[in-house]
């Protein structure tokens, strides 16, 4: 059986380490609040937004948490505005190309909104090779199951053929909570110590690397 790669976005295929720092500075500032370290904003990445946002800043009622959340997407919008573009990171889209090639079956699954999916997807070449994207909006986000359940679902994937790729211990838990192989990257929000304590099988220290440890799962995948 064809294996099936579920992919994050923020952290593992594109880099948005330094807008996800200034969109929650700003919106802190908006509402009074100090500028939060980048260290405490990287804990939240891979949440879904309102989420992220509690846990960011926890003291806030309902009003000002939808503030807080409002200021965060304005910011984007201002940063796309003014033509802004996450760059992928060196060798993604050669590493997904070749998964592709090779007889991957490809989805997403990100705590993004499904505009955010749309954007990214409208990326040369995304959309020919992701099956399906599954986001925050279509149910509970990570660390929920839900997603995983929905990408193998729709792409006629089982828990044994299928492995999970995030940054973040958001997406290893995921993972296992969804029965799947959960496999880090180190380049992304989440340290690889914080991912290997999540349950992490495997944190990749470069797209090279990845590239073998999931070559030796679809071997195994298709010995099966």
């Amino acid at each position: 059986m064809r294996p099936l790669a579920v992919f994050d976005i923020d952290g593992t295929l594109v880099d948005s380490r330094a807008s996800i720092h200034r969109a929650a500075c700003e919106a802190a500032r908006d509402i009074g609040l100090p500028e939060p370290d980048y260290d405490r904003v990287r804990q939240i990445v891979g949440l879904s937004l309102d989420h992220a946002m509690a846990v960011l800043e926890p003291g806030l009622n309902p009003e000002e948490l939808a503030r807080f959340v409002a200021g965060f997407r304005a910011s984007f919008n201002r940063m796309y505005a003014e033509g802004h573009e996450e760059p992928l990171y060196p060798e993604a889209m050669t590493t997904l190309r070749r998964l592709h090639r090779d007889g991957w079956r490809l989805a997403l699954a990100t705590g993004q909104n499904r505009r955010g999916v749309a954007r990214n997807l409208a990326r040369e070449g995304w959309a020919d090779l992701f099956i399906s994207s599954h986001c925050a909006e279509d149910g509970p986000g990570k660390p929920d199951p839900a997603m995983l359940h929905a990408a193998m679902a729709a792409c006629d994937a089982d828990p044994a053929t299928t492995v999970m790729i995030g940054d973040t211990a958001h997406d290893i838990t995921m993972a296992i909570n969804a029965g799947v192989l959960p496999l880090g990257v180190a380049w992304g929000f989440h340290t690889i110590e914080e991912q290997q304590a999540a349950g992490a099988r495997h944190v990749a220290r470069s797209f090279s690397e990845l590239t073998v440890v999931l070559d030796g799962f679809a071997d195994l995948t298709r010995a099966a």
